[in-house]
């Protein structure tokens, strides 16, 4: 059912799409949080995830379900929607969890998809092999011959309409990542997780999640609804959305709260060191750390997780108004600064600008240079890539922030971190760009490869750079060819 997922809005690989889950009836909104229920303890009910949330959609583990003495046959009379009273979308796991953790199931991909398409899921997931971090690439590729034939024989498995999950592992390996998600969008399969990336997140190795989300999404098409399995800290939600990933699922708001932690989009804190709620969701509105410190320990959980679950529905709700305004590396670039970890996977994300590039509208509403990263951003590529093909009109040519033509035939602008353009594009996207007065050396590294990229595109035309206040290391960056004229010197300034 590859045509169940529809996009309408992008910025950069980052989209607000909707997922038609025809089993249940709904249609999701992408990016969407998959809050985790295990049925054995529920911290926070579905029915409230849905009224007090508005979650459209959970997952719940369908292998526990399966060996539960306790819930199996309820599932199967009742159905998962009336036994979790829950009316939204319903995706189950399908064991793999548990055979990475303890290294042996007893059932069959066979077995586990006709049992979840029995209970009512909505979105169902074959047995395949969660290949952790750093194994040796001969295991990387046994595992994943392994999950390869088990998404073909999920493909002969009549489940009806219940779509189903196509995983897309390959350890840290990306050309395997990459090799596994062509395999897994050449199936019939619908949905697209990028799986085993949990112990990444835990020990913060951001750049190694982007660089295994940018491999999957080169084997995947545009029309892949791409699922980052157990992502669910809100601190994290910009990158990855930012990178491609439509879908999120995490246990986190409640294991967090049963431990005594309170998330924010910086990352985590203990109750015990807060003296104060960095927040006005309702419960840190209503409560201070001390009263919410007083409560018996069943009570502070449930509080702690109900503010964990604001958060981040908070920052998913951001993260999709950034898409929608266009300003989504931004708020990457804010959030970026939150943790080291955090910045290195920025810039790995950008390593990937071409990806990026190929998604990102041509035309948004604002740009804003905050950072040393944002001379790399998509905006800046797609004009670097352009400068070769506009036309230069005038024998000699001026290219400056400032000041006027001297004598030249033609007069560009030239500004960090996007390089020279005519005066007629300075009011056209992203060429309106708020930038500061004290740019970083990267911006004018940047503007020094669009003039190279210029004047290499025009060997006939004779350039100068006049300039106020360029750094003499930028200056230096800029190809030979160019003369130079300081326009500190007066309105007609000198050659140097």
């Amino acid at each position: 059912m590859r045509d169940s997922f529809e996009l309408r809005t992008l910025d950069g690989a980052g989209r607000i799409g909707d997922l038609e889950v025809p089993r249940a009836g709904v249609t999701v909104e992408t990016p969407a949080l998959l809050p985790v229920i295990n049925p054995h303890i529920r911290t926070i009910e579905p029915a409230e995830l849905e009224s007090d949330f508005g979650a459209q959609i959970l997952i719940t583990n369908g292998y526990i379900f399966y060996g539960s003495d306790e819930f199996r046959d309820r599932a199967l009379a009742e159905g998962l929607h009336d036994l979790l009273d829950f009316s939204g979308a319903i995706m189950t796991d399908s064991g793999s969890f548990q055979l990475a953790e303890y290294g042996d199931i007893s059932v069959t991909t066979e077995e586990i998809l006709q049992f979840q398409h029995d209970i009512g899921s909505d979105i169902g997931t074959p047995v395949d092999i969660p290949t952790p971090p750093d194994v040796s690439r001969e295991q990387a590729e046994r595992d994943l011959a392994t999950t390869k034939q088990r998404l073909e024989i999920a493909e002969g498995v009549d489940v009806g309409e219940m779509l189903v999950n196509a995983p897309v592992q390959g350890s840290t390996y990306p050309d395997l990542r990459e090799e596994a998600a062509r395999h897994a969008y050449s199936t019939s399969l619908d949905v697209f997780p990028v799986g085993a990336v949990v112990p990444l997140m835990n020990d913060y190795r951001y750049a190694e999640m982007v660089e295994a989300v940018l491999a999957a999404k080169r084997g995947l098409g545009a029309d892949a609804p791409v699922h980052l399995f157990g992502a669910g800290h809100p601190m994290m939600f910009a990158l990855a959305v930012a990178a491609g990933c439509d879908l999120f699922d995490s246990a986190a708001y409640a294991l967090y709260a049963r431990d005594d932690r309170y998330l924010t989009v910086r990352g985590t804190e203990k109750l015990a060191d807060l003296d104060y709620f960095p927040c006005s969701c309702p419960v840190c509105s209503d409560t201070t750390p001390d009263e919410v410190r007083s409560l018996d320990g069943d009570t502070r959980e449930r509080t702690l997780a109900r503010h964990n679950l604001h958060v981040t529905y908070e920052e998913l709700r951001r993260v999709k108004q950034a898409i929608r305004s266009g300003n989504l590396l931004e708020l990457v670039e804010e959030r970026a600064r939150s943790h080291p970890a955090m910045l290195d996977g920025y810039r790995a994300l950008l390593d990937g600008v071409d990806q990026l590039e190929a998604s990102d509208p041509v035309s948004k509403g604002s740009f804003f240079h905050v950072s040393t990263e944002s001379a790399r951003r998509p905006e800046v590529t797609r004009h670097h890539d352009r400068l070769s093909r506009l036309p230069v009109e005038g024998e000699t040519v001026l290219l400056t922030q400032g000041g006027n033509n001297g004598g030249f035939d033609e007069t560009w602008r030239l500004v960090p971190p996007f390089g020279p353009f005519p005066r007629a594009l300075s009011k056209t996207y992203p060429l309106t760009a708020e930038t500061p007065e004290r740019f970083d050396r990267a911006a004018y590294e940047a503007a020094a490869a669009g003039v190279r990229a210029l004047v290499e595109a025009n060997p006939e035309t004779e350039f100068t750079v006049g300039y106020f206040d360029w750094p003499e290391a930028a200056l230096d960056a800029l190809p030979d060819a160019v003369g130079l004229l300081d326009l500190r010197e007066g309105d007609g300034g000198s050659d140097t």
